[in-house]
């Protein structure tokens, strides 16, 4: 399918999960007004570098615009809808300021769920990351979750770099990105401490 896409590092949307997004350059103030015309539709899906044109990753996930705020300047505040993971297959030459791309959509296992000791594991070492991190968590609400709301909602929101993000999505089912996403929180509070032991030493 012909898919209008949204370059942005760092900005990952899953299915069934919302991505807000604060829309103020021209080109793409003109990508939400011709989804609106259509089908409300675009693909969030991160660019490789940092570079007007950059290559792309090869999956994203295409969302459809729900609330949408048009202010009087031009400007877009939406709310995104994931709907489906894509693999891109090319990129299309096209005169529109915005990019757009050939692409497949990802079929999603149904019904996924983790282990009881493999939910357990998640959620004590996400309770560790995020003391160490300093972040507030409601675990009461966390441990109302389904597995897979759970899981994807941590990995949109996961304050690791554009790779490591990137990973997650393209991590085929739930089972696979809890355990890729146990290993990054491990990973960068490792770095995190040898960060601040460095400053320490110093």
């Amino acid at each position: 399918m012909r898919i209008t896409i949204f370059p942005l590092t760092g900005a990952i949307l899953y299915p069934d999960l919302h991505l807000p997004l604060h829309i103020f350059e021209p080109r793409y103030r003109a990508m939400i007004s011709d989804a609106l015309a259509r089908d409300r539709r675009i693909g969030m899906i991160q660019p490789q570098r940092e570079f007007e044109g950059a290559p792309l990753f090869q999956v994203g996930c295409l969302g459809r615009i729900g609330d949408v705020e048009a202010l009087d300047d031009g400007r877009f505040n939406v709310v995104l809808e994931g709907e489906s993971r894509f693999r891109v297959l090319r990129e299309l030459d096209v005169t529109t300021p915005f990019r757009q791309i050939e692409a497949e959509l990802l079929d999603e296992p149904d019904e996924e769920v983790l282990a009881a000791i493999e939910r357990a594991g998640f959620e004590r070492e996400a309770r560790r990351f995020a003391d160490a991190q300093g972040y507030r968590v409601d675990w009461d609400s966390v441990s109302r979750l389904d597995d897979v709301s759970l899981i994807n909602g941590v990995c949109q929101i996961a304050p690791f770099d554009a790779a490591a993000k990137q990973a997650l999505l393209e991590a085929n089912g739930i089972n696979e990105r809890c355990e890729l996403l146990i290993q990054l929180m491990q990973f960068f509070a490792r770095r995190d401490s040898d960060d601040e032991d460095g400053e320490t030493l110093q």
